[in-house]
Protein backbone atom coordinates (compact mmCIF):
# COMPACT_ATOMS: atom_id res chain seq x y z
CA UNK A 1 0.00 0.00 0.00
CA UNK A 2 2.79 2.23 1.17
CA UNK A 3 3.81 2.08 -2.92
CA UNK A 4 0.85 2.47 -4.05
CA UNK A 5 0.63 5.99 -2.35
CA UNK A 6 4.32 6.62 -3.47
CA UNK A 7 2.92 5.75 -7.35
CA UNK A 8 -0.50 8.36 -6.58
CA UNK A 9 1.95 11.24 -5.16
CA UNK A 10 4.44 10.83 -8.31
CA UNK A 11 1.46 11.11 -10.45
CA UNK A 12 0.03 13.99 -9.14
CA UNK A 13 3.52 15.58 -9.24
CA UNK A 14 4.17 14.80 -12.88
CA UNK A 15 0.93 15.58 -14.09
CA UNK A 16 1.06 18.49 -13.31
CA UNK A 17 4.70 19.90 -13.55
CA UNK A 18 6.82 21.03 -16.42
CA UNK A 19 9.51 17.92 -17.72
CA UNK A 20 12.24 20.05 -16.68
CA UNK A 21 10.88 20.15 -12.93
CA UNK A 22 9.51 16.80 -13.37
CA UNK A 23 13.46 15.20 -13.85
CA UNK A 24 14.57 17.93 -11.81
CA UNK A 25 12.84 15.76 -8.86
CA UNK A 26 13.06 12.69 -9.77
CA UNK A 27 16.87 13.41 -10.06
CA UNK A 28 17.00 14.18 -6.63
CA UNK A 29 14.87 11.58 -5.53
CA UNK A 30 16.55 8.73 -7.58
CA UNK A 31 19.95 10.26 -5.67
CA UNK A 32 17.94 10.05 -2.46
CA UNK A 33 17.49 6.11 -3.06
CA UNK A 34 20.97 5.82 -4.71
CA UNK A 35 22.00 6.72 -1.33
CA UNK A 36 20.15 5.47 1.09
CA UNK A 37 19.06 1.68 -0.60
CA UNK A 38 22.36 -0.47 0.21
CA UNK A 39 21.06 -3.52 -0.86
CA UNK A 40 19.44 -1.70 -4.49
CA UNK A 41 22.87 -0.19 -4.79
CA UNK A 42 25.04 -3.25 -4.36
CA UNK A 43 22.86 -5.65 -6.58
CA UNK A 44 22.78 -2.86 -9.35
CA UNK A 45 26.81 -2.55 -8.58
CA UNK A 46 27.10 -6.63 -8.64
CA UNK A 47 25.34 -7.11 -11.91
CA UNK A 48 27.42 -4.71 -14.01
CA UNK A 49 30.61 -6.12 -12.56
CA UNK A 50 29.59 -9.20 -14.51
CA UNK A 51 28.50 -7.57 -17.53
CA UNK A 52 32.26 -5.38 -17.06
CA UNK A 53 34.45 -7.45 -15.30
CA UNK A 54 37.39 -5.46 -15.72
CA UNK A 55 35.94 -2.17 -14.77
CA UNK A 56 37.40 0.38 -12.79
CA UNK A 57 35.35 1.45 -9.68
CA UNK A 58 34.61 4.95 -10.62
CA UNK A 59 32.98 3.93 -13.81
CA UNK A 60 31.27 1.26 -12.06
CA UNK A 61 29.88 3.76 -9.51
CA UNK A 62 29.36 6.20 -12.25
CA UNK A 63 26.53 3.24 -13.99
CA UNK A 64 25.38 2.65 -11.01
CA UNK A 65 24.40 5.72 -9.89
CA UNK A 66 23.24 6.16 -13.59
CA UNK A 67 20.73 3.16 -13.06
CA UNK A 68 19.04 5.01 -10.73
CA UNK A 69 18.75 8.15 -11.82
CA UNK A 70 17.34 6.70 -15.26
CA UNK A 71 15.02 4.37 -13.41
CA UNK A 72 13.82 7.97 -12.06
CA UNK A 73 13.13 9.57 -15.84
CA UNK A 74 11.64 5.98 -16.89
CA UNK A 75 9.15 6.34 -14.09
CA UNK A 76 8.33 10.11 -14.49
CA UNK A 77 7.79 9.41 -17.96
CA UNK A 78 5.30 7.17 -17.39
CA UNK A 79 3.18 9.06 -14.65
CA UNK A 80 2.90 11.61 -17.17
CA UNK A 81 1.76 9.27 -19.97
CA UNK A 82 -2.18 9.85 -19.90
CA UNK A 83 -1.25 13.19 -20.80
CA UNK A 84 1.26 13.06 -23.39
CA UNK A 85 0.16 14.77 -26.89
CA UNK A 86 1.30 12.92 -30.01
CA UNK A 87 3.15 15.95 -30.70
CA UNK A 88 5.13 15.23 -27.83
CA UNK A 89 5.89 11.19 -29.44
CA UNK A 90 6.48 12.84 -32.58
CA UNK A 91 9.16 14.96 -31.21
CA UNK A 92 10.56 13.11 -28.76
CA UNK A 93 10.24 9.62 -29.87
CA UNK A 94 11.96 8.23 -33.14
CA UNK A 95 11.14 4.98 -34.76
CA UNK A 96 13.76 2.82 -36.58
CA UNK A 97 13.45 -0.18 -38.29
CA UNK A 98 9.47 -0.50 -38.72
CA UNK A 99 8.93 -2.43 -41.63
CA UNK A 100 10.37 -5.36 -39.62
CA UNK A 101 7.03 -4.94 -37.72
CA UNK A 102 4.95 -4.57 -41.14
CA UNK A 103 7.20 -7.68 -42.23
CA UNK A 104 6.18 -9.96 -39.26
CA UNK A 105 2.47 -8.61 -39.46
CA UNK A 106 2.27 -9.65 -42.88
CA UNK A 107 2.39 -13.32 -42.25
CA UNK A 108 -1.00 -12.89 -40.40
CA UNK A 109 0.57 -14.89 -36.87
CA UNK A 110 0.84 -11.89 -35.23
CA UNK A 111 4.22 -10.50 -33.61
CA UNK A 112 6.23 -10.51 -30.43
CA UNK A 113 7.78 -7.89 -29.53
CA UNK A 114 10.87 -8.76 -27.48
CA UNK A 115 12.58 -6.14 -25.12
CA UNK A 116 14.29 -6.31 -21.79
CA UNK A 117 13.63 -4.01 -18.45
CA UNK A 118 15.71 -1.39 -20.37
CA UNK A 119 14.85 2.15 -21.25
CA UNK A 120 11.91 3.13 -21.14
CA UNK A 121 10.04 -0.32 -22.48
CA UNK A 122 6.32 1.30 -22.02
CA UNK A 123 6.82 4.60 -23.70
CA UNK A 124 8.14 2.41 -26.78
CA UNK A 125 4.32 0.32 -26.83
CA UNK A 126 2.57 3.53 -26.24
CA UNK A 127 4.49 5.05 -29.51
CA UNK A 128 3.30 2.07 -31.66
CA UNK A 129 0.17 1.99 -30.09
CA UNK A 130 -0.20 6.08 -31.20
CA UNK A 131 1.17 4.89 -34.89
CA UNK A 132 -1.92 2.23 -35.09
CA UNK A 133 -0.40 -0.76 -34.27
CA UNK A 134 -2.42 -2.90 -32.24
CA UNK A 135 -0.19 -3.50 -28.95
CA UNK A 136 -0.57 -5.99 -25.71
CA UNK A 137 1.56 -5.99 -22.75
CA UNK A 138 2.23 -8.72 -20.79
CA UNK A 139 2.58 -7.51 -17.12
CA UNK A 140 3.31 -8.68 -13.91
CA UNK A 141 0.60 -9.38 -11.17
CA UNK A 142 1.19 -6.71 -8.19
CA UNK A 143 0.88 -7.71 -4.99
CA UNK A 144 -1.58 -4.72 -4.04
CA UNK A 145 -4.28 -4.86 -6.87
CA UNK A 146 -4.55 -0.95 -6.44
CA UNK A 147 -0.98 -0.33 -7.62
CA UNK A 148 -1.53 -2.66 -10.30
CA UNK A 149 -5.04 -1.29 -11.35
CA UNK A 150 -2.82 2.65 -11.04
CA UNK A 151 -0.22 0.94 -13.97
CA UNK A 152 -2.86 -0.81 -16.37
CA UNK A 153 -4.76 2.31 -16.49
CA UNK A 154 -2.40 4.25 -17.60
CA UNK A 155 -1.12 1.51 -20.03
CA UNK A 156 -4.83 1.20 -21.21
CA UNK A 157 -4.78 4.96 -21.49
CA UNK A 158 -2.56 5.05 -24.26
CA UNK A 159 -4.66 2.13 -26.32
CA UNK A 160 -2.33 -0.60 -24.55
CA UNK A 161 -4.39 -4.04 -24.20
CA UNK A 162 -3.17 -6.10 -20.92
CA UNK A 163 -2.03 -9.41 -20.75
CA UNK A 164 -1.83 -10.45 -16.95
CA UNK A 165 0.87 -12.83 -16.60
CA UNK A 166 -1.27 -15.26 -14.67
CA UNK A 167 -3.49 -15.83 -18.15
CA UNK A 168 -0.43 -15.02 -20.94
CA UNK A 169 -0.83 -18.08 -22.19
CA UNK A 170 -4.46 -18.12 -23.43
CA UNK A 171 -4.59 -14.49 -23.87
CA UNK A 172 -0.77 -13.92 -26.19
CA UNK A 173 -2.99 -16.90 -28.11
CA UNK A 174 -6.10 -15.23 -28.79
CA UNK A 175 -3.70 -11.76 -29.81
CA UNK A 176 -1.88 -13.71 -32.03
CA UNK A 177 -5.07 -15.04 -33.81
CA UNK A 178 -5.98 -11.52 -34.46
CA UNK A 179 -2.56 -10.76 -35.89
CA UNK A 180 -1.64 -8.47 -33.18
CA UNK A 181 1.52 -7.48 -31.67
CA UNK A 182 2.96 -8.78 -28.25
CA UNK A 183 5.51 -6.92 -25.71
CA UNK A 184 7.56 -9.50 -23.98
CA UNK A 185 10.35 -8.35 -21.49
CA UNK A 186 13.03 -11.41 -22.00
CA UNK A 187 15.48 -10.56 -19.38
CA UNK A 188 14.00 -11.87 -16.60
CA UNK A 189 11.52 -14.85 -15.33
CA UNK A 190 9.07 -14.55 -12.80
CA UNK A 191 6.77 -17.57 -13.20
CA UNK A 192 9.73 -20.06 -11.90
CA UNK A 193 9.01 -21.63 -14.80
CA UNK A 194 11.83 -20.65 -16.92
CA UNK A 195 14.62 -21.81 -18.21
CA UNK A 196 18.33 -21.99 -17.27
CA UNK A 197 20.14 -20.32 -20.01
CA UNK A 198 23.88 -18.54 -20.22
CA UNK A 199 23.04 -14.47 -19.74
CA UNK A 200 26.37 -12.79 -20.15
CA UNK A 201 28.63 -16.05 -19.50
CA UNK A 202 26.55 -17.07 -16.57
CA UNK A 203 23.52 -18.64 -15.25
CA UNK A 204 20.40 -17.41 -15.01
CA UNK A 205 16.42 -18.11 -15.25
CA UNK A 206 15.08 -16.56 -18.10
CA UNK A 207 11.56 -16.39 -20.21
CA UNK A 208 11.03 -19.90 -22.15
CA UNK A 209 7.22 -18.17 -23.59
CA UNK A 210 8.72 -16.11 -26.58
CA UNK A 211 10.97 -19.44 -28.17
CA UNK A 212 7.30 -21.68 -27.53
CA UNK A 213 5.39 -19.10 -29.19
CA UNK A 214 7.73 -18.73 -32.08
CA UNK A 215 8.22 -22.93 -32.26
CA UNK A 216 4.87 -24.22 -31.77
CA UNK A 217 3.04 -20.90 -33.05
CA UNK A 218 5.16 -19.84 -36.13
CA UNK A 219 4.59 -16.76 -34.39
CA UNK A 220 7.80 -14.30 -35.31
CA UNK A 221 10.07 -12.57 -33.40
CA UNK A 222 11.12 -9.02 -33.43
CA UNK A 223 13.95 -7.71 -31.15
CA UNK A 224 13.38 -4.11 -30.11
CA UNK A 225 14.20 -1.44 -27.65
CA UNK A 226 13.52 2.05 -26.32
CA UNK A 227 16.50 4.03 -25.17
CA UNK A 228 17.25 7.36 -24.22
CA UNK A 229 20.08 8.88 -26.35
CA UNK A 230 22.39 10.88 -25.04
CA UNK A 231 21.13 13.90 -26.62
CA UNK A 232 17.60 13.15 -24.47
CA UNK A 233 15.85 11.67 -27.96
CA UNK A 234 14.59 8.43 -27.11
CA UNK A 235 14.74 6.16 -30.02
CA UNK A 236 12.90 2.73 -30.35
CA UNK A 237 14.77 0.59 -33.10
CA UNK A 238 13.47 -2.56 -33.83
CA UNK A 239 15.95 -5.18 -35.79
CA UNK A 240 15.10 -8.05 -38.40
CA UNK A 241 12.27 -10.95 -37.27
CA UNK A 242 14.75 -13.71 -35.66
CA UNK A 243 15.02 -16.16 -38.20
CA UNK A 244 15.64 -20.33 -37.12
CA UNK A 245 15.77 -23.47 -38.31
CA UNK A 246 14.08 -25.83 -36.46
CA UNK A 247 16.14 -28.85 -35.36
CA UNK A 248 13.65 -31.26 -34.45
CA UNK A 249 14.89 -31.82 -31.28
CA UNK A 250 12.12 -29.01 -29.13
CA UNK A 251 13.94 -28.52 -25.80
CA UNK A 252 17.81 -28.14 -27.81
CA UNK A 253 15.56 -25.81 -30.00
CA UNK A 254 13.77 -23.93 -27.45
CA UNK A 255 17.53 -23.29 -25.62
CA UNK A 256 18.68 -22.05 -29.18
CA UNK A 257 16.03 -19.65 -30.29
CA UNK A 258 15.93 -18.30 -26.75
CA UNK A 259 20.21 -17.54 -26.93
CA UNK A 260 19.92 -15.95 -30.30
CA UNK A 261 17.57 -13.03 -28.68
CA UNK A 262 19.51 -13.01 -25.31
CA UNK A 263 22.95 -12.10 -27.39
CA UNK A 264 20.79 -9.06 -28.63
CA UNK A 265 19.58 -7.78 -25.20
CA UNK A 266 23.17 -8.37 -24.01
CA UNK A 267 24.47 -5.83 -26.56
CA UNK A 268 21.89 -3.50 -26.07
CA UNK A 269 22.96 -3.71 -22.41
CA UNK A 270 26.27 -3.50 -22.94
CA UNK A 271 25.36 -0.56 -24.93
CA UNK A 272 23.08 1.81 -22.32
CA UNK A 273 24.34 0.06 -18.89
CA UNK A 274 22.76 2.80 -16.76
CA UNK A 275 19.10 1.94 -18.67
CA UNK A 276 19.13 -1.61 -17.62
CA UNK A 277 17.11 -1.52 -14.50
CA UNK A 278 17.54 -5.04 -12.88
CA UNK A 279 17.90 -3.74 -8.44
CA UNK A 280 18.03 -7.58 -7.45
CA UNK A 281 20.75 -10.57 -7.46
CA UNK A 282 20.24 -11.69 -11.31
CA UNK A 283 22.29 -14.66 -11.79
CA UNK A 284 21.78 -18.03 -10.31
CA UNK A 285 25.48 -18.88 -9.25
Amino acid sequence: MFNYILYRVGEFLTLYLPFKLDYFLARIISTFQYLLSSADRTSVRNNLRVIFPDIDSRLLERYTRGVFINFGRYLTVFFKSRKLSPGFFKKNVAVEGRENIDKALSLGRGAIILSAHIGNWELGGMAMALLGYPMNAVTLTHKHKKAEDFFNRNRESRNMKVIPLGVAVKKCLEAFSRNEIVCILGDRDFTQGGIVVDFFGRPSLIPKGPAVFYLRNKTPIVPGFTVREPSGRIRLSFSPPLEFEPSGDYEKDIRAVTGIYLRQIEDCIRKYPEQWYMFRKFWLD
